[in-house]
């Protein structure tokens, strides 16, 4: 049976709603102990990612326009157009530096980078955990059931995002809120929203027109342009954190997968690979998310091995969604595990 790729606040189920989410019962001072924030943690980092991008972007321009420049702005792309996704997600929730301004100066800098007004995204954030994969609610649902493959693809390339973005951004620059964004955004902040996308737009411009007066693309490629060529590694990570498991659940065990990645791919991605862990307990900074995972791994699904290893799983079941099945994912607890609520019973026919 088919189903709707965009459900209407009509099709919200009402006791889904911002639900009770289930919890793993840990001890309250280990969880306290974790939620410590650093400074010099967050600083380390910061100083590697934007040093990466500084030195990597100088040797770009250097060899440009000969090909061995090619590499290394593949390097800084992933760098700006994939890497500030996380940044831009760990500063959003403020978890990352103990100094406040420290998260909101790494965040609005991220935010630029991904063309996200850091105003409706930061609300459209505490949307998606408030009603992680609701359908309806949720305002940051990767792919709606069936997935469309091609978006997907296209999105690697940042091609259907930026230009998402973009629209929006020139709408926020006319003074107006897209009726998408009503249900999460009030009315405080709205000023800061036009006003940063009018801003944004202005270096944009200064940008293009660099670029034309020069007659060449380095400035395209510096600013702008990586959020196209840089944007694979976020989407590809991006993909895994809840495509193909339940939605309209309240329990993150059942709509959030954990991937244990290769140390580069870590580093880039801020451990969100630890996704689960993220979600059931916001508030850890994502430098402690590995001791979390071994807190409470007792209690929730075993993380995909690999990148490799979590797609080889996951892509039979989209395939099975583009037939219009209701395939889903239904994660294997450990045993001594809680179980998971009845609700699960509804979905055990659709298991893949």
């Amino acid at each position: 049976m088919a189903r709707s790729r965009r459900p209407t606040q009509a099709q919200v189920v009402p006791d889904l709603v911002s639900p009770s989410w289930y919890r793993t019962k840990v001890d309250p001072a280990e969880i306290r102990a974790l939620m410590q924030k650093s400074d010099a943690i967050a600083g380390r980092d910061t100083v590697l990612w934007l040093g990466g991008m500084f030195v990597f972007a100088g040797i770009a321009v250097a060899l440009w326009p000969s090909w061995w420049s090619a590499p290394f702005w593949l390097v800084y792309g992933v760098l700006y157009g994939s890497a500030s996704d996380a940044r831009w997600h760990e500063c959003g929730h403020r978890t990352a530096f103990k100094t406040a301004w420290m998260n909101e100066v790494v965040y609005q800098l991220a935010s630029f980078m991904l063309m996200r007004n850091p105003t409706v995204w930061r609300a459209s954030h505490v949307r998606h955990h408030t009603d992680t994969i609701i359908t309806g609610r949720d305002p940051e649902i990767v792919a709606m059931r069936p997935p469309d493959l091609l978006r997907i693809v296209l999105n690697l390339f940042g091609l259907v995002d930026a230009v998402h973005l973009l629209r929006r951004m020139f709408l926020h620059a006319r003074g107006r809120i897209h009726p998408d964004e009503m249900p999460y955004l009030g009315e405080r902040g709205r000023k800061s929203v036009f006003r940063v996308a009018r801003i944004w737009l202005l270096i944009y411009a200064a940008v293009i027109s660099l670029s034309i007066a020069t007659a060449s693309l380095v400035p395209l490629m510096l600013i702008g342009l990586p959020r196209l060529y840089g944007a694979w590694h976020h989407v590809m990570t991006g993909l895994l954190q809840h495509l193909g498991l339940a939605e309209n659940v309240a329990d993150h065990r059942l709509n959030t997968r954990t991937v244990l990645m290769n140390p580069v791919s870590r580093f880039i991605y801020l451990n969100m690979n630890y996704h689960l862990e993220h979600h059931m307990f916001t508030m850890v900074p994502y430098y402690h998310l590995p001791k979390l995972h071994g807190l409470i791994k007792h209690d929730v699904p075993a993380p995909e091995r690999s990148i490799y290893a979590a797609f080889r799983r996951l892509l039979p079941v989209l395939v099975k969604q583009l037939r219009y099945k209701n395939a889903v994912i239904i994660p294997a607890l450990p045993k001594g595990a809680t179980p998971y609520a009845p609700e699960v019973e509804r979905l055990k026919p659709y298991a893949a």
